[in-house]
Formats: structure tokens, sequence, C-alpha cells
């Protein structure tokens, strides 16, 4: 290989190699695009959204073709990838609170509280002006636009699932909820996330297989 990242390399090798798991991964995958309490269009654009988490350049190309197919706009597709840039940022800034934690001798042995978010100060008294427009970028990339108010906070759950941060998770769950999600559109948003995260590792197995026979 000469660059890791083409088209060309094809997967139709796993069905030889591993045909048991495959199946099982396209089956799971079918059952999480189904319409349900989302739509197929509204999992393929949080399908979009976590592809710009994972990274992965075959999942972005897949999933940003199937959400046109099913109807979703470029219009909503940025949105909902502005949210997961929120979200990243956000994910930065909430685990800020840790650096105040390790300064201070008396603090809790557990890592993970959610009175650690009273710390944020911290970020406001050292660097005003920085966090005021992260403030600013996270409204503006959360409000009603293409995609609902809802829809986003929906999407950032999501997000926040992929990302593993807990206190994302927490914001954007209460977040969803005072806007109206169910527990079943969350649900599903955080079943596509799960799919999402599998299917990177699933699309990365071409370089790998290409690797091994190089």
């Amino acid at each position: 290989m000469t660059h890791f990242y083409s088209k060309e390399e094809s997967l139709t090798r796993l069905k030889d190699l591993a045909p048991d798991q495959l199946q099982a991964f396209n089956d799971f995958n079918m059952a999480v695009f189904k319409d349900s309490m989302l739509t197929r269009k509204e999992k393929e654009i949080i399908a979009v959204a976590i592809t710009h988490v994972t990274q992965c350049p075959y999942c972005i190309d897949y999933h940003t073709k199937n959400a046109k197919r099913v109807g979703a706009t470029l219009e909503e597709l940025s949105e909902a990838v502005f949210v997961t840039a929120a979200v990243e940022a956000g994910g930065a800034v909430t685990h800020s609170t840790h650096i105040h934690n390790a300064k201070d001798t008396e603090a809790s042995n557990s890592l993970y509280e959610r009175s650690n978010l009273k710390s944020l100060g911290q970020l406001v008294k050292f660097s005003k002006e920085a966090f005021r427009g992260y403030q600013a970028f996270s409204t503006a990339a959360t409000k009603d636009g293409k995609l609902s108010g809802k829809f986003k906070e929906i999407i950032a759950v999501a997000v926040a699932t992929a990302t593993q941060c807990p206190y994302c998770i927490d914001v954007h769950t209460k977040n969803a909820e005072k806007l109206g999600a169910t527990n079943e559109e969350l649900a599903e948003a955080v079943m596509v996330s799960s799919a999402l995260r599998a299917g990177g590792a699933y699309a990365h197995m071409r370089i790998m297989m290409a690797s091994f026979t190089d």
C-alpha cells in the first residue's frame, strides 16, 4: 500500500474470513437503522454526526450518501456535525474540572462526580473570553435551525455516548428531556452510536487485510 485510505480496498473477503460475525454485524445494522420512533432519515443524520467522532472516512462517505438518499440536505448534515463539534468542545471544557481537583489535596478520590462541574468557574476566571466564545458556539450549535433544537439534543446525547463523556451525557440528556425527547428516541439514537462505533472498526479491517497481504 502506498496510502491507507482507498475505496478500492474491499471487505468482501470477510464473507470467507469471518462469515458468522459478518452476518451478525449486518443484522445488527439493519435492526438499528429501521424506521421506528426515529425515522431512517433521522438515524442517518445521527450516523453522519457520529462518524465525525469516530473519524472514519469510509463511514463518513457511506452514511453521507445514505442520508442524502433518504432525503437529508447538506444544511441538515452540516448542522448535525456542528453538534458533534460542540459536544467534543464541551467534553474538553467539562473535563477541565479534573485539573482543579488534581491541585486540591482535599479532593475526593472519586474522579467523576456531578459536583465537579462547580469547578468550571476556574475556566471562566482564567480564560474568560475564550470560555464565553465556547458558550456562544455551543448555544449556536444546538439552537433551532434546519434541525430542531430537540433533535439536536438527541444527536448530542448520541455523540456524548460515542465520546464517552459522562458530563456531556448528563447535560444533554437533561436538555433533551426538557425539549420533549422520549426514552425511546434517546435509546434509538444511542443504538446508532453503538452501530457506528462498531462500524468504524469494521470499515478499517480493509486496511488490516491489505497490510497483511502487502
